[in-house]
């Protein structure tokens, strides 16, 4: 009987602002997992046959761009980029907040929302601002729910 190769998890990191890299890092290659590290300028990565950079051209959207038109069931995003989330989402992917949040389908409409929401309250003066700082129960949070998901794609018969 011929063993049929699973399809591997890759993760997809919106890296420019992210604060769980290295956290990162060490959860894929303990399960085995791709990683690209996406931003729009250079950043020093460990040099590690699992982890690939990914440097975007110009434009405030080239990043997210670029991770949503390969994002796929079976793959990760770790973003804090709400409207990023929501589109990865929607084509079947897993999406991860730094802070440990997971964004589901049902999630996703609602936070977008507030997101749109927030950003007219803030451009009214009537908001002034912005999310908490990053703490480190935020850290333990992710690495949590990064393993979690995980799991669940290995039992799901992603992985390698």
């Amino acid at each position: 009987m011929t063993e049929v190769p699973m399809t591997p998890i890759t993760l997809y990191v919106d890296a420019d602002a992210c604060p769980v890299k290295a956290e990162i890092y060490r959860v894929a290659e303990r399960h085995g997992a791709k990683v690209y590290v996406v931003s729009n300028s250079y950043l020093p990565l460990p040099r590690e046959p699992f982890i690939e950079r990914v440097v975007v051209g110009g434009g405030p959207d080239a990043a997210d761009n670029w991770i949503a038109a390969r994002a796929a069931k079976g793959s990760v995003v770790i973003t804090a980029d709400i409207p990023l989330g929501h589109r990865c989402v929607k084509v079947g992917a897993d999406v991860i907040a730094p802070n440990g949040r997971v964004m589901t389908e049902d999630s996703a409409g609602m936070a977008l929302a507030t997101r749109n929401l927030m950003e007219e309250l803030r451009a009214a003066g009537r908001v002034t601002g912005g999310p908490r700082p990053f703490q480190s129960k935020d850290r333990a949070n992710f690495l949590g729910a990064l393993d979690r998901v995980i799991v669940r794609l290995k039992r799901e018969g992603f992985g390698g």
